[in-house]
């Protein structure tokens, strides 16, 4: 056998090597035959054998790809013939890579092909893309490896499947998809070569036909008047590989039990007779012959990237064994080694210390960092300080803090009222904030490195004991967490320090601001009569009635408010305002209207409509008449020129407040965070992992690994195996020899 010669058994032994993984990675040169149904395929292969072996009858009967293996043995091979089967003086003799059984009798080789099919593929005329591989021995065949399908149909019969063209369909077009493979395409001369399907099937995968070898089969059926000559000569349709004519043995012939032997004689004189100047390239023989030169040098072109195929995937295959890990032998040790890779793994995900770091999303300490700065800080700016808070809000807290007397001053106790009140507005996005890098610190458990997730993987009851502690020390965290950050809060609504630096800067300017309206308010009062007022504007409210005593002294109307200076009083708002009873449109005791009960301990607004209070009749009982609503708002009056000082007096220290509490929670609430929740559970993961899940008892349990994993790692191993052998297999046919 010439070095040429040898590449098929090479291919043989390459095939056997990868059908006991039952691997498709690897694309082995192979003839892949393709035809609709009774165009001759089983003929065909039959008359390359020598034999008939192959099952018959009608519709479709090759359900199972068939693996055809014919491996060139003289009766002295001493390779494949050995004296435990009893193959030395059998002329041929078959096997089937699913059965140790030697077959020395082909018919047996078709009743066992048609037992497999139906095992596979069942009884109902479906088809199984399961492959039957079988090995045919003799001394009449060249070497050769082929792949019979099932024949294209059209039209479901009795009880196939509707879709079983489509299924068929698929079937081929995975096979002579391969760029290894040969193309086979079987096609009947009596019909119109333009519409064969295995030639178009042919022509969509190897549009240039560099791998397509077109058979025409029953030559001797075709019209009387009629020939093949222009298709087998390649004018119909070319095909680069060629055309071969052969005449099949008819059914008739097959029914009487016609030997391959005086099939092959007739079609010799057939095409003698009728194609005399082609005889020679054409017939069962010369196809044969043609086919087992293709597949030789189709081999020798595809092992150069055979070969490196090989030793790339098992490197792979190394890896992903390596991946799965041995089987544990110290369960203890091994335990430890998890936890603490898993420990060490999670916090270098919240460090951002991973050795891979994901490029896709942000994740662990990069996305609690967003939470801090990013959400929260976005939620906080958005919150105005005077949200929720109108200009009668304002008023009417200004009344309330002042009980039953008209106030001189604004009183200091409103301030502080509204301003908590926009302080605890800060309290739910702070504790959202708790809630978001809470759930971060549980999704870093799922996402903290692929080593790290493999052997999750693998011990699928550790895995799910560790998320549970975990899980448990994360909210065991959680409640001082949110005790801290609501006490933030809750410290800034305990104490309004009116002497915070940022605050006394703007508390002095606006006590600028009111000195200058008081010094234009006492311009235009120095103009008036000693000891009297103007009269009010029509329609203005008349203020309460004060007495001189009451009146305060114009030595205490205004004092500076600065850094510098005491608190001449204990209201220090009081300071910043004039005296209530030096308004220009307050009205003279001597001009006010005596008081009624309806008209004390209202403030400036406070008026009902006319201005007075129904009388009752001097007698009658008193029935209570509610006279003013909830909150006398008088909405879509104006606001007299105080009203509008106070409110805006009031807003400006507000938000002066209220930015230097929101800067401090800004601030204070991730550290708060980083230190109760992040840090805590970080610092203490391992440790509380170990104290959990380190016991003799469990660990057992724990290590139990995953039957999905094993059984991967039994395949990874078959298949390193198989390539480990396959890249020996190709080692040996020296490059020397086969260029």
């Amino acid at each position: 056998m010439s070095a040429m010669e040898a590449l098929i058994p090479v291919l043989n032994k390459l095939q056997d090597v990868f059908s006991t993984v039952g691997s498709d990675a690897i694309q082995l040169p192979q003839i892949v035959v393709v035809g609709s149904q009774s165009s001759g395929k089983s003929s065909v292969l039959e008359s390359l054998v020598g034999r008939s072996f192959l099952p018959r009858g009608t519709g479709i009967v090759t359900r199972c790809p068939l693996v055809l293996q014919l491996v060139h043995t003289p009766l002295d091979d001493r390779e494949h013939r050995t004296a435990e089967e009893g193959t030395l003086d059998a002329p041929e003799f078959g096997k089937f890579l699913h059965s140790k059984k030697v077959f020395k009798d082909l018919d047996d080789v078709r009743a066992e092909i048609e037992l497999e099919t139906d095992k596979r593929a069942g009884t109902n005329k479906g088809i199984c893309p399961e492959p039957i591989n079988l090995k045919i021995f003799s001394p009449k065949v060249v070497n050769l490896t082929l792949v019979d399908l099932p024949g294209l149909t059209k039209v479901p019969v009795g009880d196939q499947p509707e879709d079983i063209d489509r299924q068929i369909e698929e079937l081929i077009v995975k096979y002579i998809t391969n760029p290894n493979s040969i193309i086979l395409a079987v096609t009947a001369a009596n019909i119109d070569m333009s519409t064969a399907e295995s030639l178009k099937f042919a022509r969509d995968v190897d549009p240039d036909g560099r791998r397509t070898l077109a058979v025409i089969t029953k030559l001797d059926l075709m019209d009387a008047g009629t020939d093949a000559i222009d298709m087998l000569c390649g004018k119909v349709i070319p095909v680069k590989l060629g055309i071969i004519g052969v005449v099949n043995r008819s059914q008739q012939d097959i029914q009487k039990n016609k030997s391959i032997e005086d099939a092959l004689r007739d079609e010799a004189a057939f095409l003698q007779r009728k194609y005399p100047s082609l005889a020679a390239r054409n017939g069962s023989q010369y196809l044969g012959k043609t086919l087992n030169r293709l597949l030789m040098h189709h081999i020798r072109d595809c092992l150069p990237d055979l070969k490196t195929r090989v030793n790339m995937m098992a490197a792979q295959f190394q890896s992903l064994l390596n991946s799965y890990g041995e089987d544990v032998s110290d369960k203890a040790r091994t335990l430890l080694q998890i936890i603490t890779k898993f420990a060490s793994a999670y916090c270098q995900t919240i460090e951002g210390t991973a050795r891979n770091i994901e490029t896709t999303e942000l994740c662990g300490g990069a996305r609690i960092c967003y939470i801090f700065h990013e959400t929260f800080g976005r939620v906080l700016d958005s919150i105005h300080p005077l949200t929720g808070l109108t200009s009668m809000d304002i008023l009417t807290a200004i009344r309330n803090a002042t009980g039953p007397r008209p106030a001189l001053f604004i009183p200091e106790v409103s301030f502080e009222l509204l301003v908590k009140r926009q302080i605890r507005r800060l309290e739910e996005p702070s504790l959202r904030c708790v809630e978001l890098a809470h759930e971060e610190m549980q999704r870093i458990i799922q996402h903290c490195g692929t080593e790290v997730q493999q052997e999750m993987l693998r011990f699928p009851k550790l895995h799910e004991r560790i998320v549970d502690v975990v899980t448990q020390l994360l909210r065991v965290r959680l409640p001082p967490t949110n005790q801290m950050v609501e006490n933030l809060v809750q410290i800034e609504l305990s104490y309004i320090n009116t002497k915070h630096p940022d605050f006394h800067k703007d508390a002095a300017l606006v006590s600028s601001l009111i000195k200058n309206a008081e010094e234009d308010h006492g311009r235009l009062a120095s103009g008036r009569h000693r000891g009297q007022r103007p009269p009010p504007p029509p329609g203005a409210q008349v203020p309460m009635i004060k007495s001189a005593e009451d009146e305060p002294q114009p030595r205490n109307r205004i004092v500076k408010y600065n850094s510098d200076s005491q608190m001449a009083n204990s209201n220090w708002l009081a300071q910043l305002l004039p005296s209530r009873g030096e308004e220009s449109g307050a009205a003279s005791a001597e001009n006010t209207p005596p008081v009624t009960p309806a008209h004390q301990g209202r403030g400036d607004g406070a008026a009902t409509a006319n201005g007075a209070a129904p009388s009752t009749p001097a007698g009658t009982p008193g029935k209570p008449v509610n006279l003013l609503p909830e909150v006398p708002s008088q909405p879509g009056r104006k606001l007299s020129e105080r009203e509008q000082r106070d409110c805006e007096v009031i807003e400006r220290l507000i938000k002066s407040y209220f930015y230097i509490v929101r800067k401090s929670i800004q601030d204070t609430v991730p550290k708060a965070i980083m230190h109760f929740l992040v840090n805590y559970v970080k610092d203490n993961v391992q440790s509380e992992l170990v104290s959990k899940l380190y016991s003799p008892s469990e660990i057992d349990t724990l290590l139990s690994e995953s039957p999905h994993i094993a059984q991967r790692r039994r395949e990874s191993a078959e298949m390193l195996r198989a390539l480990q052998r396959a890249s020996t297999i190709i080692s040996e046919v020296r490059e020397t020899h086969v260029w």
